[in-house]
């Protein structure tokens, strides 16, 4: 057995146990002496010119003085091909095809911040090949609700895991050369409504739970962008809301960048102009003439006006322009940025059950049934939202044919139909009748023909994949699920199946949970495959067949039934409202698709999201209520072993340092994410009966021991104390747990703090 040691620690906080070091926003004010003689020399109309948008993707930048136009670009999981100046239908190009990385909950999988870290990276340089200066994303918000329309675009339901994360996506970025536009600020954390609820939060849990990535990108990843929310928090909209924007972001963090409106997410002049916000994407309905009829009527001193534009400039001066002729001359997907894209898939696939150890495949199987409509689906586009115009996509099937040992027969068979989610409503009428792949509802009966066609293929085989899950148009920006339910009758098609194959396993591929409890009954295993990113047919064939063991770990919670989540189970969700359709799409998206003209969106009464569970989000729910759930926030099995032995706690003057062996127990070579988990006994301040603070993926030999070592600022374990309007510690016993998720705790340790 070999014995080696790995020292791991939570990087975030890691400056309040070292001197005070520069901020990395103090790199943007640099050219602050330059910047300031530019702003002299414009005038008030170039200086407004600069604080909306100039085409959909760009904002102007000083052309009299040289200063170069800023271009978006849209992300976060790949670069968006490019669009008609002032839309968002294809140009197209033939060199704007790039590399469709896994999507955010995929990344999240991985719980590695330097995967995150090389994302980031290879997303940015994707993003400087096509001429681009700021790439929207990462996209961050907590996922508060099991049904999130963006639960696949954002990363997890726990401040700590996602802030690492954030950070290394951020730093990754910007290393590229590029600015990250961290999105979106804050407490986005649903679709529904989005346009106009008023998100109702206490400050505790805002600053504990909503707040803690966006900080954390800011403050130790430098972020040089920020994009404000949709909604309003505390009665005003996140684009004018002086707590968020200038108290919070500018003054007690020091950010240093600009900030850029989600596309018509600006509300009016005044508010914007005096409370926090820089450029109005898209139009210039309120940073437009009407900002510059209010400085000339003395309403709004020029020099608010001269702060925007220097924090513009800071971030024009941070990222350097790339010629036009030297950017869109090749494809922008990059060797590097694939390798990447493989790597994250493989390290994110999750094994939920394995019962009877049925993956991976055994040699004795020679003929495997493939059979659901998702093992052949496209991930990178659809819906409304971020897509990609993948170079290609492997996708389940493919990856599953490409990669299969010698002698292995693979048929196929689709099960069930498609369905368009939000779109359907906007096709022609006769569209389904020339269509008939396509459901007419969510909940349509199976197709007899293509469940009998199921069977059929099931009877004659060894082995049943079932793929399953959703698809973009139901997990999509601008909506909230209905339910987390399964579609068009998966559930039933899986029953039929194990009737004449008990050797099932069941392979969900969607960006957030679904029920399960169904499935389970009929599945031997079960992995979720995720909307894996162009590489993700490969990383799954892989780990089915056995030659990388799985070690994704899930970065939320899969409720036993929806009603169980806090959300729900308090009544704060859904709201009470009529809206009609949503703020982006009644403004962008009629043209895309096909679809047809929708409503205004007038919002006949706004909705107020109440945020009553306080911290009690995730698996804080769930352990501090001991609901039980299907699945545990953090787990993921493997095909080895692990084994956690003789914990070491001891807490220094600012640092708790928790020591561990890990042994990898099995015979091949497997990764496993450790996880450290504080619970406070005898506490006088109300706390979730156990919170993340720290965790590290290690890979180990088959046989191989390490001493790990898990790090914990004592700074991370304050409370944001209301009365002091600042953190807090509070005094007393900690119990540390560490273990494999959430639930299975292999070790324990106390220190007092």
């Amino acid at each position: 057995m070999r014995k080696s040691i790995i020292v791991l620690s939570f990087a975030l906080a890691a400056a309040a146990c070292t001197p005070k070091a520069v901020s990395p926003q103090d790199k943007l004010t640099a050219h602050d002496e330059d910047i300031n003689a530019i702003i002299a020399q414009m005038s008030l109309e170039e200086k407004v010119e600069m604080l909306h948008s100039k085409t959909n993707m760009s904002s102007e930048g000083v052309p009299r003085l040289g200063i170069q136009d800023i271009k978006y670009a849209d992300g976060p999981f790949g670069i968006r091909e490019e669009g008609v100046p002032n839309g968002f239908q294809s140009a197209g190009w033939i060199t704007d095809s790039a590399t469709y990385f896994p999507t955010g909950s995929a990344l999240a999988a991985t719980w590695s911040k330097d995967l995150a870290y090389k994302y980031g990276v290879g997303i940015g340089t994707e993003a400087r090949k096509r001429g681009k200066d700021i790439i929207l994303g990462p996209a961050i918000n907590i996922q508060r609700l099991p049904v999130g329309g963006r639960t696949y675009e954002y990363l997890s339901e726990d401040p700590v895991l996602t802030a690492e994360l954030a950070v290394g996506y951020t730093k990754g970025v910007q290393d590229a050369g590029i600015a990250a536009c961290v999105k979106h600020f804050a407490l986005n954390n649903q679709e529904m409504n989005r346009g106009s609820v008023n998100v109702i939060c206490d400050e505790r849990t805002m600053r504990e739970i909503y707040l803690k990535a966006f900080e954390a990108a800011v403050k130790e990843g430098g972020a040089m962008a920020i994009m404000p929310a949709y909604n309003k928090v505390g009665g005003n909209y996140c684009s004018e809301n002086e707590y968020l924007l200038n108290e919070i972001l500018r003054g007690e963090w020091g950010f240093k960048g600009l900030t850029v409106s989600d596309w018509g997410g600006t509300h009016s002049t005044m508010g914007a102009a005096l409370h926090g916000l820089d450029v109005q994407m898209t139009g210039d309905t309120y940073l437009g003439p009407a900002l510059i009829d209010s400085v000339k009527a003395g309403k709004i001193p020029e020099s608010i006006v001269d702060d925007k534009v220097r924090e513009i400039l800071r971030v024009r001066y941070a990222v350097e322009a790339i010629p036009a002729d030297k950017c869109n001359t090749e494809t922008a997907s990059q060797k590097e940025s694939r390798e990447t894209a493989y790597e994250v898939a493989t390290k994110s696939v999750v094994l939920l059950k394995n019962n009877g150890n049925i993956l991976p495949v055994k040699k004795d199987v020679k003929k495997i049934a493939v059979i659901g409509r998702n093992a052949e689906a496209l991930t990178q586009s659809g819906g409304m939202g971020a897509g990609v115009k993948s170079v290609y996509e492997v996708t389940p099937l493919e990856g599953l044919r490409k990669n299969a040992p010698a002698g292995v027969e693979i048929t196929y068979a689709p099960a069930y139909k498609d369905y368009l989610g939000m779109f359907a409503m906007w096709k022609d009428p006769e569209y389904l009748s020339q269509h008939p792949e396509i459901a007419a509802e969510i909940d349509e009966p199976a197709d007899p023909d293509l469940l009998a066609e199921a069977v059929a293929v099931a009877k004659d085989a060894d082995l049943v994949l079932y793929f399953f899950g959703t698809n973009k148009s139901i997990e999509t920006e601008g909506s909230d699920r209905i339910d987390i339910k399964l579609p068009v009758d998966q559930e039933r098609i899986a029953a039929a199946i194990a009737e004449v194959n008990s050797n099932i396993v069941g392979v969900m591929i969607s960006g957030g949970p679904c029920e399960l409890a169904e499935i389970d009954k009929y599945a031997s295993a079960l992995v979720q495959g995720w909307w894996n990113g162009l590489e993700g047919g490969n990383a799954l064939a892989k780990i089915l067949y056995g030659e990388i063991a799985p070690s994704g770990k899930l970065p939320f919670t899969f409720p036993a039934k929806l009603e169980d989540s806090p959300a729900y189970a308090l009544d704060n969700y859904p709201q009470k409202a009529d809206v009609e359709g949503d703020l982006f799409g009644n403004q962008y998206r009629q043209d895309i698709q096909g679809q047809k003209k929708r409503p205004t969106g007038l919002v006949r009464y706004p909705a107020t999201a109440y945020y009553s569970e306080g911290s009690l989000v995730g698996y804080r729910w769930y352990d501090t209520k001991e609901i039980p759930v299907m699945f545990a926030f953090g787990h993921g099995l493997s095909y080895v072993d692990f084994e956690y032995s003789d914990i070491k706690a001891k807490k220094g003057k600012d640092i708790v340092t928790v020591s561990f062996n890990l042994t990898n127990k099995g015979k091949m070579d497997a990764d496993e994410v450790a996880q450290l988990y504080v619970h406070r006994i005898d506490a006088t301040v109300e706390w979730p009966y156990k919170e993340l603070k720290a965790f590290g993926r290690i890979s180990l030999k088959a046989g191989e021991t390490r001493i790990v070592t898990l790090a914990v600022p004592v700074d991370e374990i304050r409370y944001w104390d209301e009365n002091m309007n600042d953190w807090n510690l509070e005094h007393g016993s900690l119990e540390i747990l560490v273990g494999s998720s959430s639930d299975d705790i292999r070790l324990k340790a106390n220190i007092v703090i």
